[in-house]
C-alpha cells in the first residue's frame, strides 16, 4: 500500500506492498544503517544503475570531479563522485566549505565561479542554414539527378538540364522549410531552470538570478519556488515538491533534511531538491551540490545530446531503393552502350544515347513527390491533433512496432482522482474522472454518517484549492489534497462553504517524520480535531471508529487493514482519516494525537487511465503493435494501471529500475521481449531500454511529456511529445507533439502514418514502369538499329508533367480500409515486394511493345518521323492515366475502392489530357518537342494500347487475389 504524496521517513514501512510479483535477480547486499555513514563517505559514483554520469558532485569548468579544501582550493576525490544524498547535512556542508548560517563570502563566490562557471546547462552547436539546406542534396536519387543535369548541361542541353537542376532544387527547398525547425532542446534546457532565487552570502539574504549560483551556495526555498540548481537540503518544515516532470511521480513529495542510504533512487531521494523541479508549500534550505551541467538537469542535457539522430525505415528504404536503381541504370546505360559499339555506331552518339537513357530511367519526380506525399500527411495527421516536427517521422509511425509510453500524463490523466472510500465498515465507490466535480459518491442517493464524516475531514484537512479556468478544472497545491476536494464536491460539500461555517483554529502542518496533518475546528460548538495521513501513523494512535451511522463502537483493526490492503492490490494509494474532539482551547500540538483518536475512514485515489487510451491499446495490439509501460512511478501503481489499460495481463510483472540496473546488454535485450511494465525507472536507464528494444530490431516509439523523457524521445525511431502537459525540452526533442495529449491520437497518427507509406508505394509502382519503359524503348531502338522513339526532352516532359498531374493525385488517395489490421512491416523489408516488381515488370514491357510498336507501324505506313514520334509520346500518357487508376489500390480494383473516392485523380487526368492536346496540337510546343498532329484513327490505337494495359493489370491483380 502507497501513502499518498508523502515521501516517507528512512525505514518507514508500507502496509500491504505487492514486492513478490517481480523478476528475481541478484541484488547486491547493503548495510545497515549503523554503518552507513562510513558507507556514504565512500560511496562515490555506485548508484544503483547508472549508465552515465548520474548522482551529484562538484566539477571543475571541463567536468573533472573535484572536492574542496579550505581556502576554495580543489583536490581529486577518490573514485568519481559524491552521493550526496547518502551524507549528513553538516558533512556535506564540510566538504563544500559551506555555512549555514552565513552563506558563502562574496569573494569565495568569485573564486568557485572562475572554476564552476554560471548556473547554467551548456548549449549544443547546432548546424547553421547553409549546412542544413546543402544536407538535403546529400541523397543517392538527388546525386543522379544532378549528375544528369551536369552532363545534360555539358552537352548543351540547356533545356533539359535547366529542368533537372529546378527540380532538385524545388525539392530541397521543401525540405528545407520543412526541417527548419532546429533542434532546441538544449536551449529549453536553460530556460528551464532561468530563474530568481533567495541566497544566504555574507549572513545576509539576497535575491540573485539562479545563474549566479556556485556550489557551496545556501539557498532559501518558499512554496512557489522552482529550484535553481541541486540542492542538499538541511532544513524542511512542511516542504513538498512536485517533480513528476524529472521523475515521473504524479504526486508530491514530502522533503526532509535526513541522510538515506546510497541506493535510494533518483525519486525517493527526499533530502534533495532538483534544479527545474517545483515547491508547492512549507519552507525549507539548502546547499547547492550541483550547477549547470552537473545537475540531474544538466546530466539528462548531455543525454539528449549525445542520442544519434537516427535514420527512419523510409530514409533507409528509399536510400536502398536508390542504390538499386544506380546500379540498374548503370548497367542498362553500359549495355546501351556496348551493344551500339558493337554494331559499329559512333561513341559520340552512343553517349547520347546512354545519357538520354539515364535521363528517361531517373525518376526525376520521386524526390519532389515524396516530400509532397509527406507533407500532405503531415496536413492530415494536424487534423488528428498530431504536429510533426520532422517529415519522415510521417512514415516511421507507419512502421512502428513498439511504442514506449510514460504512465503519467500519457496513458494516465495526470489528475489524482479517489476511486474508493472504507468508512464505517462500508466500502463506497466513486465515480467521474480527473480533477472535475461530476460523478457520484456510492449509489448517489444518500450519503452514510461515517462517510460524509470521511469527506468532511478530508476537505477541512487540507491546503489545496480547486478553480475552474477557461472550461477546465484546476488545483492549485498538492494533487492529492486536490483529489480529497473533488470527491467531496461529488457528495455536494464544497470546500469554501464549508472553510467559512468550520474556520481553521489551528493546524498541525505536515511533517515527513510524523506523515500526517490535522487542523481544528469548531463544529456545532464542539471543538474537533481532523487527522489525515498515512495508515500506519494513525491506526496505532486510535482506540474506537465510527460506525455507518457515526456511532462510536471499538476499533477493529484487522477489517480496517484488510480494506487497505484490498485498495494497495489495486494500486490505489492509500490515506487514512480521523478525529479528536474535545478540548477547551484553540491550541492543538502533535502530543494530542499520541493515542484516543477515533478513526473515521480509508480513502483510496489513483492517477486514472485517459478513457481512450484502453481502446487505443487495443486497436494498437490489433495492428500487431506492442505497447510497453515506462515509469518513474511504483511498481503496483503502474501494474494497475497497465491491466486497466490492457497493456499487461494479470499474471504480468513489472520490472523496476533497482532490477534493471543488475542486468548485462543482453540480459536486457531478452527481458525486454516479455516485461511490458517497467517502474521506478531513471532517465537513463529509459534510454537503455529504448537501445536495448532497438537492438532486438524493432521500430520504437516513445511518448512522455517530462524533462525525464526527453533523451529517450531523441534516441527512439520516433519521439512522441504532449502538447498541453509536455515541457518545452520534450517538445524540442520529439519529432511529433500531440496537442491533445491524448494517447488515443497515437492510433490516428499510425493510421496516417500506415497511409502515407501505402501512397508512397502507389506513386513508386506507378512512375517506375514509365522510366523503365522509357529506358527499353531506347535499347530496343538500337538493337533494332532504328531511329529512337522518344527524345531526351520529350522523356522528361513525360517524366514531369505526369509526375505532377498524375504520380501526386496518389497522394491524396484516402486510406485503405483494414490497414489498422494488418502488422507492422518488418523494418527490413524492401519497398517493393516481388509482386509489385513483376507488375513493374510487366507494364514497362506493355509499354514497350505499345509505344515501339505504333512507333514503327507509323514509319512503315509513310508517316513522318515526328507524327511517329507524337503517337509513341502519347502512348506512354494514356498508358500511365489507365495504369493510374490500376494504382489506386495495389490489391483491389479501381471499381471496389470507388471511382470518384478520390477527385483528385479526375482532375490530374484532365489537366494531363489537356496539355497532350496542346503538346500535340499548338505550333509553338511542335517546335519545341518535335511534336506533330496526329488523326483520330491514331489516337484509336493509342487508347486500345492503354485500355489493354488496364486490363492486362486487372487481370494480373485478380489471379493473385486468387492464388
Amino acid at each position: 500500500m502507497k501513502v499518498s504524496g508523502n515521501a516517507r521517513s528512512p525505514g518507514s514501512k508500507h502496509l500491504g506492498r505487492d514486492d513478490g510479483n517481480r523478476p528475481v535477480v541478484r541484488r547486491r547486499q547493503l548495510g545497515t544503517r549503523e554503518d552507513e555513514g562510513d558507507s556514504c563517505a565512500q560511496a562515490v559514483g555506485k548508484r544503483l544503475g547508472s549508465v552515465m554520469d548520474a548522482g551529484s558532485e562538484l566539477a571543475r569548468h571541463d567536468g573533472s570531479p573535484v572536492g574542496l579544501r579550505p581556502g576554495g582550493q580543489m583536490k581529486e576525490q577518490t573514485g568519481g563522485r559524491v552521493a550526496w544524498h547518502c551524507l549528513p547535512a553538516d558533512e556535506a556542508a564540510a566538504r563544500l566549505q559551506a555555512s549555514f548560517e552565513q552563506g558563502l563570502a562574496e569573494s569565495e563566490v568569485l573564486t568557485r565561479r572562475a572554476i564552476h562557471g554560471e548556473n547554467r546547462i551548456s548549449p549544443k552547436p547546432g548546424k547553421g542554414p547553409l549546412q542544413r539546406f546543402a544536407l538535403q542534396f546529400v541523397q543517392p536519387l538527388i546525386l543522379v539527378l544532378l549528375a544528369a543535369g551536369a552532363v545534360t548541361a555539358f552537352l548543351g542541353e540547356w533545356i533539359d538540364s535547366g529542368v533537372i537542376f529546378g527540380v532538385t532544387l524545388i525539392n530541397a527547398i521543401i525540405g528545407f522549410i520543412q526541417e527548419g525547425r532546429a533542434e532546441n532542446a538544449l536551449a529549453a534546457l536553460v530556460h528551464s531552470v532561468s530563474s530568481e532565487v533567495t541566497v544566504l552570502r555574507g549572513g545576509c539574504k539576497q535575491r540573485l538570478p539562479s545563474a549566479a549560483l556556485v556550489p557551496g551556495d545556501v539557498v532559501l526555498l518558499a512554496a512557489g519556488d522552482k529550484v535553481p540548481a541541486d540542492l542538499r537540503l538541511f532544513r524542511a518544515k512542511d516542504l513538498q515538491a512536485i517533480e513528476s516532470a524529472l521523475t515521473g511521480e504524479s504526486t508530491a513529495v514530502a522533503k526532509h533534511g535526513d541522510a538515506l542510504p546510497a541506493d535510494t533512487l533518483l525519486a525517493e531521494r527526499g533530502n534533495m531538491a532538483y534544479a527545474g523541479t517545483v515547491m508547492i508549500s512549507g519552507l525549507g534550505a539548502g546547499v547547492v551540490v550541483d550547477t549547470g551541467d552537473r545537475t540531474e538537469t544538466g546530466r539528462i542535457s548531455r543525454l539528449i545530446a549525445e542520442a544519434p539522430d537516427l535514420s527512419t525505415p523510409l530514409t533507409r528504404k528509399m536510400a536502398a531503393f536508390s542504390n538499386w536503381l544506380l546500379i540498374a541504370i548503370g548497367l542498362l546505360a553500359a549495355l546501351t552502350f556496348a551493344v551500339g559499339m558493337l554494331r559499329g555506331e559512333s561513341a559520340f552518339a552512343m553517349f547520347m544515347a546512354a545519357v538520354a537513357l539515364a535521363v528517361g530511367a531517373i525518376p526525376e519526380g520521386l524526390p519532389a513527390a515524396m516530400t509532397i506525399t509527406l507533407a500532405i500527411g503531415v496536413s492530415r495527421m494536424a487534423k488528428r491533433r498530431a504536429i510533426i516536427r520532422k517529415l519522415p517521422a510521417v512514415e516511421t509511425l507507419g512502421s512502428t512496432t513498439v511504442i514506449c509510453s510514460d504512465k503519467t500524463g500519457t496513458l494516465t490523466e495526470n489528475q489524482m482522482t479517489v476511486r474508493e472510500i472504507h468508512a464505517g465498515g462500508v466500502r463506497a465507490t466513486v465515480s467521474g474522472s480527473g480533477y472535475s466535480p461530476s460523478g457520484r459518491v456510492g449509489d448517489g442517493e444518500s450519503i452514510a454518517v461515517a462517510l460524509r464524516e470521511c469527506l468532511l475531514a478530508g476537505a477541512l484537512c487540507n491546503d489545496a484549492g480547486l478553480n475552474r479556468v477557461n472550461r477546465h478544472w484546476e488545483v492549485v497545491g498538492d494533487p492529492t489534497e486536490g483529489a480529497l476536494l473533488v470527491v467531496a464536491r461529488k457528495a455536494g460539500l464544497d470546500e469554501r462553504t464549508l472553510q467559512k461555517i468550520f474556520p481553521r483554529l489551528d493546524e498541525i502542518p505536515f511533517d515527513s517524520t510524523r506523515q500526517y496533518m490535522a487542523t481544528r475546528h469548531e463544529i456545532e460548538g464542539q471543538r474537533i480535531a481532523y487527522y489525515k495521513g498515512a495508515l500506519e501513523q494513525l491506526l496505532p494512535r486510535s482506540t474506537s471508529m465510527l460506525d455507518a451511522n457515526g456511532q462510536a463502537i471499538p476499533l477493529r483493526r484487522s477489517e480496517i487493514e484488510g480494506a487497505a490492503r484490498g485498495m494497495a492490490a489495486q494500486g490505489l494509494r492509500v490515506l487514512a482519516m480521523a478525529r479528536l474532539a474535545g478540548g477547551t482551547t484553540a491550541a492543538l500540538d502533535a502530543a494530542s494525537a499520541d493515542a484516543g483518536l477515533q478513526f473515521i475512514g480509508l480513502v483510496g485515489m489513483i492517477d486514472p487511465p485517459r478513457p481512450k487510451a484502453v481502446a487505443a491499446v487495443r486497436t494498437c495490439h490489433g495492428a500487431g503493435i506492442a505497447v510497453k509501460m515506462i515509469t518513474g512511478d511504483h511498481a503496483v501503481t503502474a501494474l494497475s494501471i497497465a491491466r486497466q489499460l490492457g497493456i499487461a495481463r494479470a499474471a504480468d510483472t513489472a520490472l523496476t529500475g533497482r532490477e534493471l540496473a543488475l542486468l548485462d546488454e543482453e540480459a536486457l535485450r531478452g527481458v525486454v521481449r516479455t516485461v511490458n511494465v517497467f517502474a521506478r525507472v531513471e532517465p537513463e536507464q529509459k534510454l537503455r531500454l529504448v537501445r536495448a528494444l532497438q537492438a532486438n530490431g524493432e521500430v520504437v516509439a516513445m511518448t512522455g511529456d517530462g524533462v525525464n523523457d526527453a533523451p529517450a524521445l531523441k534516441q527512439a525511431h520516433i519521439g512522441i511529445a504532449m502538447g498541453l502537459a509536455g515541457t518545452e525540452v520534450a517538445k524540442e526533442a520529439a519529432d511529433m507533439v500531440l496537442t491533445d495529449d491524448d494517447f488515443a491520437s497515437i492510433e490516428a497518427a499510425v493510421e496516417e502514418g500506415r497511409g502515407v507509406f501505402d501512397n508512397l508505394v502507389k506513386f513508386i509502382t506507378w512512375t517506375l514502369p514509365t522510366n523503365f519503359g522509357e529506358g527499353l524503348v531506347i535499347v530496343a531502338a538500337i538493337v533494332a538499329d532504328a531511329t529512337l522513339p522518344i527524345t531526351p526532352l520529350q522523356i522528361l516532359w513525360i517524366n514531369m508533367t505526369t509526375a505532377v498531374f498524375l504520380g501526386l493525385m496518389l497522394a491524396f488517395e484516402p486510406i485503405d480500409h483494414g490497414v489498422m489490421r494488418r502488422p507492422p512491416r518488418p523494418p527490413d523489408t524492401p519497398i517493393l515486394d516481388a509482386a509489385l516488381v513483376w507488375r513493374i515488370v510487366l507494364v514497362s514491357v506493355l509499354l514497350l511493345a505499345g509505344s515501339f510498336g505504333l512507333f514503327l507501324r507509323e514509319l512503315a505506313q509513310g508517316e513522318p518521323l515526328a507524327e511517329a514520334r507524337t503517337v509513341a509520346l502519347n502512348v506512354f500518357v494514356v498508358v500511365q492515366a489507365m495504369y493510374l487508376f490500376n494504382c489506386r489500390s495495389l490489391t483491389r480494383s479501381a471499381l471496389a475502392v470507388g471511382l470518384f473516392s478520390n477527385a483528385a485523380v479526375w482532375y490530374g487526368v484532365l489537366i494531363m489530357a489537356l496539355l497532350q492536346a496542346l503538346l500535340t496540337y499548338t505550333p509553338l510546343l511542335n517546335r519545341l518537342f518535335s511534336t506533330a498532329p496526329i488523326g483520330w484513327h491514331q489516337w484509336c490505337e493509342i487508347f486500345a494500347v492503354g485500355a489493354l494495359a488496364y486490363l492486362v493489370v486487372g487481370i494480373e491483380k485478380r489471379f493473385r487475389a486468387r492464388r
